[in-house]
């Protein structure tokens, strides 16, 4: 189960929007703001079918936008085609590494970029409201269960 501080926020921001606090959109909220990773509207479906809940998936998505809207919750495009979804934490800004074998995304931190990104910046009299980095390769659980094809490398 969610933070119960996090899951009456959910719920405060649907009664706010005018709209029913259901058992789906709850289940679907336990299970995005405690998910680890970054999820998409199929992985959502699978793990709650996984758990015996049956929802559907236009459910989900209409559950996922509202999540996004109330804030809970970040909708990341890593290029794959569909959206995932992460818990809105408060973290410094992060940055993250997708495979592109088995689609793992694992996110870093680190200061250096913070600062090469403010110093370009400003150098060119520009003031950065926001900045996303995605960096597209292979993991090392890929690289090391089967040969990749050859690819240019940075």
């Amino acid at each position: 189960m969610a933070d119960p501080d996090v899951r009456e926020r959910f719920r405060a921001f649907l009664r706010e929007q005018n709209l029913p606090v259901t058992s789906q959109r709850l289940v679907i909220g336990d299970l995005l703001l405690n998910a680890p990773g970054h999820l998409s509207a199929e992985d959502v479906s699978s793990q709650l079918s996984e758990k015996g809940q049956v929802v559907g998936l236009a459910t989900i998505y209409r559950t996922l936008d509202l999540l996004v809207n109330s804030g809970l919750v970040v909708e990341r495009d890593f290029g794959e085609g569909f959206k995932r979804f992460e818990p809105a934490r408060n973290l410094p800004h992060h940055y993250h590494l997708t495979c592109t074998v088995c689609g793992s995304v694992t996110e870093f931190l680190d200061e250096r970029i913070e600062q090469m990104i403010r110093t370009a910046a400003a150098a060119r009299g520009f003031v950065p409201s926001r900045h996303r980095l995605l960096v597209h390769g292979t993991c090392r659980d890929c690289r090391g269960a089967a040969p990749v094809p050859k690819r240019r490398t940075l």
